[in-house]
């Protein structure tokens, strides 16, 4: 964990302590957890909490990603160049900031790693073994299907579940092995600003960290082989993204092909053919923000017949892996890739192992959200989903700049747009791309898991001004499909009744 400055220190002092002595093994437990990832410390956690014997193996950091080169560290990032941008526009506001205000990158990243640091403790070695859990940190393997040894100890287990997680991986581009370059887990490490950055992939990481870095000052190359950004979301929301980096300064370069990297005096060369146009160029660093691998490897998983293969541990829809006492949660075994859903996935898995439950992984409303700025969030299907399930739907848009607040915030880039199953009010997906839009997506997803229509969202009162108002102003779309010619005319004839 670098740099090794007190923040860092303190750090791995919680998540990783070089003083701590694994327990000796007590008896039989209920469950063995492997991975110490959000998965699994909600697993281990919860589990503990009913009053299960658990132990949780953990081989490198407590908190996982999530905490240590994911979603902590690049949503601190994501707010100080949000901040840099309002400094930056604080002029269209009638706000004089003075000329030549720059970016502390070090700076940054020392905050960075200073609220990491100061999260640590709720993933800490210490916390959970407060909470009753044997926490063993060392390499995990399965012996046979009741026992794991770890640190040279045997743990015997009723039910394990792996939480192993996933990490970067190294996509197949020519020169990557001859020059050096970043992933999320080296990233969050750097102390000087790159000059000049390439950036390999447009996803949800690459298009955060080329408008982050954009607005830091780095002149910043954003590669992306598909024609677009974003190529799993809402075209036209992805369209929105994509004009808010280009102004920000992000250089795209989509429908990449061709792809070379070599190595150049102080960096690295890019060679690429974008949109039928030649790139020469030479950037200080390199970001690949593509590839994922499934930690599967030394967890003895052919001893015990668990499936698995290059895309995780394979399950089934109660999460038990091909061996019934065996299951799995989170990166591991999921296409969804979030910390919230490894989160709801081992909330299941409680269940599943402890109680006989049936909790299904294809049961949850699983959201997510992109948190460039504007943020996009989506949830449940898209159009073309619905066709393949063979699902007509409606659809109503409510663009932002027709809502009050975010014509006042100068925020009117974007929508709120509700698919619903044709001729009824039954929510089946949703995108927004808005300011806050990761905040907003969660109505939606209440909606859609309590079954509440979207006509019926149409009642809830929003304070006035909000963005939030964008949703209720979806459900008045769709109660304006309700007066049909027929109720119009009966109404009017109420009305004149009544003078």
């Amino acid at each position: 964990m670098l740099p090794e400055d007190a923040h860092n220190q303190k750090l791995v002092s919680h998540v990783h302590p070089a003083d701590w002595v694994n327990p000796k093994p007590s008896g039989k437990y209920n469950l063995v957890v492997i991975g110490a990832g959000t998965a699994g410390l909600v697993t281990a956690a919860a589990a503990a909490g009913l009053g299960a014997k658990v132990a949780l193996i953990e081989r490198h950091f407590m908190g996982g990603d999530c905490l240590n080169v994911g979603c902590v560290p690049s949503k601190a990032i994501i707010s100080a160049a949000r901040a840099a941008a309002a400094v930056r526009d604080a002029g269209e506001f009638g706000v004089n900031v003075p000329p030549g205000t720059e970016v502390d990158f070090g700076k940054v990243m020392e905050r960075m790693r200073k609220l990491r640091s100061n999260i640590s403790p709720h993933d800490s070695v210490k916390r959970f073994a407060s909470l009753g859990i044997d926490v063993f940190l060392g390499q995990g393997e399965f012996i046979d299907s009741s026992t794991i040894s770890v640190d040279g100890k045997l743990l015997n287990f009723a039910k394990a579940v792996i939480c192993t997680g996933a990490r970067a991986s190294a996509p197949p581009i020519e020169g990557l092995d001859s020059v050096p370059y970043l992933s999320n887990e080296t990233l969050f490490s750097l102390t000087d600003l790159p000059k000049r950055i390439g950036i390999i992939g447009a996803g949800p990481i690459g298009c955060e960290m080329a408008q982050s870095f954009a607005r830091f000052g780095s002149e910043v190359f954003l590669v992306e082989s598909a024609p677009g950004i974003l190529v799993k979301e809402d075209p036209e929301a992805a369209a929105v993204v994509r004009e808010q980096l280009l102004r920000d300064g992000v250089n795209i370069l989509c429908c990449g092909k061709d792809l070379k990297l070599s190595p150049a005096d102080g960096g690295v060369r890019m060679n690429v053919e974008s949109e039928g146009k030649g790139y020469d160029l030479t950037v200080d660093q390199i970001l690949v923000a593509v590839g994922r691998a499934p930690n599967v490897e030394d967890l003895g998983l052919e001893k015990v017949g668990v499936e698995f293969s290059k895309r995780g541990v394979v399950i089934d829809d109660n999460f038990r892996t091909t061996n019934k006492r065996i299951y799995a949660a989170g990166d591991i075994c999921s296409p969804y890739q979030f910390t919230h859903a490894a989160d709801f996935m081992a909330r299941a898995v409680i269940r599943n192992t402890l109680f006989f439950g049936r909790a299904k992984h294809s049961s949850l409303v699983i959201p997510w959200a992109t948190y460039t700025s504007p943020e996009l969030a989506h949830v449940g299907l898209n159009p073309a989903e619905a066709e393949k399930r063979g699902i007509e739907i409606n659809t109503f848009t409510q663009p932002m700049s027709g809502v009050d607040r975010a014509i006042l915030e100068g925020e009117t880039d974007g929508f709120v747009r509700v698919h619903v199953k044709k001729g009824t009010d039954e929510i089946v997906g949703a995108t927004i791309v808005a300011t806050n839009a990761g905040d907003m997506i969660g109505a939606i997803s209440i909606a859609m898991t309590q079954k509440i229509g979207l006509g019926s969202i149409a009642n809830c009162i929003h304070p006035y001004p909000t963005q939030g108002e964008a949703i209720r102003k979806v459900g008045d779309l769709y109660n304006k499909t309700r007066l049909t010619p027929r109720v119009a005319g009966i109404m009017k004839k109420l009305i004149a009744w009544q003078r």
